[in-house]
């Protein structure tokens, strides 16, 4: 009972400690909002907004940095500390001070620095206990980059994110953080399991009616330089090519993502990765179309992995192909020409494509190039 109250008490002081703290945290908060305002100034509702945005980092933050400074004060104090290699005894050599930003703000901390001579090892036990980013701008901020930079390309991420959240960010940095996080990741590891493709297609499914599985394969050039230091100059660059694919349902109303994979590498690699994630879905439950630019390498292994997959050129290189029939067919820029590939390409995106194939069949190749124009759209 008596250690309960002991306890008990020391909990209220603490957090009383706390409170006292925050005050002051608080009262500077106020003071710097009064500053913002002016004496005489009627801001907007926005305008309000944006100046607690702007101002309310330096709080929180300051208000995080005395949350851990009173809950691990015992780390903060702490003189001797076991090595994590090898279990020795260490003796603190000296406070290292750790400048931190996250989503709340930036902190300061002040926190004891171990040395072990027999590891040649240094370490800081708050940093494994709080899971301190090495980086300035810690996980909350990282994870939050990467999710940025995945919908928008590195150039615009630092406005947009600071826009959202009122933290400034280099593009530089959410380009590094993004190559770090995607570096470790393995197919077998960003594909869904069975079970969830599983889940995936029964909510696509409405009775009987099976869902549409699209698997769109392509490849597409890059260009690629290697690595240098931040102030060093990259070597010459050279284009690579990217092969990848995309799947996804088709519901009855939406589109529901399965799995999405590209990266440099070869044709036989890229046929390794498809039959993985072809080997994880139940191809009986759905109706599969594979959509590709009607290149034979890409159609072999599709088929391969997908044998009972209706083959579909895709919409920009069937409107591609579109244009050579009438080049070949109506000379270059022609009026006549100009008028038939108009009005194909409006069959097409009202899926009239019977009509389509119908009218190339019909055509009459006025040379030996108009032909083979018009039959390779056909044979595709």
């Amino acid at each position: 009972m008596g250690m309960a109250c002991v306890a008990e008490t020391w909990e209220d002081d603490s957090k009383g400690q706390f409170r006292e703290m925050i005050h002051d945290e608080v009262d500077k908060w106020v003071d710097q909002l009064w500053e913002e305002f002016g004496e005489d100034r009627q801001p907007t509702l926005m305008e309000l907004s944006d100046i607690f945005t702007r101002t309310r980092q330096k709080f929180l933050g300051s208000c995080l940095q005395t949350m851990i400074e009173q809950r691990y004060s015992d780390l903060l104090e702490q003189e001797y500390a076991p090595c994590p290699k090898c279990g020795k005894r260490c003796k603190r050599r000296r406070n290292n001070s750790k400048q931190m930003v996250t989503m709340q703000g930036p902190s300061s901390l002040k926190r004891p620095w171990f040395y072990c001579p027999a590891c040649s090892y240094g370490f800081s036990p708050l940093d494994n206990v709080l899971e301190i980013s090495r980086k300035k701008y810690q996980f909350d901020i990282q994870k939050k980059s990467v999710r940025t930079s995945s919908e928008v390309p590195f150039s615009q991420g630092s406005e947009i994110f600071k826009d959202l959240t009122g933290q400034s960010i280099s593009n530089h940095f959410i380009h590094e953080t993004f190559d770090e996080v995607g570096a470790p990741a393995y197919l077998e590891d960003v594909i869904p399991s069975a079970e969830e493709i599983g889940k995936r297609i029964k909510e696509a499914s409405v009775g009987t009616w099976r869902p549409v599985l699209v698997v769109a394969s392509d490849g597409a050039h890059l260009p690629t330089r290697p690595k240098a230091k931040r102030k060093e100059k990259r070597g010459k660059g050279s284009w690579q090519e990217a092969k990848g694919f995309r799947i996804y349902l088709l519901s009855k109303n939406r589109i529901i993502h399965v799995a999405s994979w590209h990266q440099i590498q070869n044709e036989e690699q890229f046929g390794k990765d498809l039959s993985l994630v072809a080997s994880r879905i139940p191809q009986d439950q759905v109706r599969v179309a594979l959509l590709g630019d009607g290149a034979d390498w890409l159609w072999k292994h599709m088929t391969t992995c997908f044998p009972k997959g209706r083959q579909v050129l895709d919409y920009y290189h069937c409107v591609e192909h579109i244009y050579k029939v009438a080049k070949a067919q109506y000379g270059e820029k022609s009026p006549k020409g100009l008028e038939w590939v108009e009005s194909t390409i409006c069959r097409l995106f009202f899926a009239e494509v019977g009509n389509v194939i119908a009218g190339l069949r019909r055509m009459q190749p006025k040379d030996t190039e108009s032909s083979e124009e018009i039959r390779k759209p056909l044979v595709i």
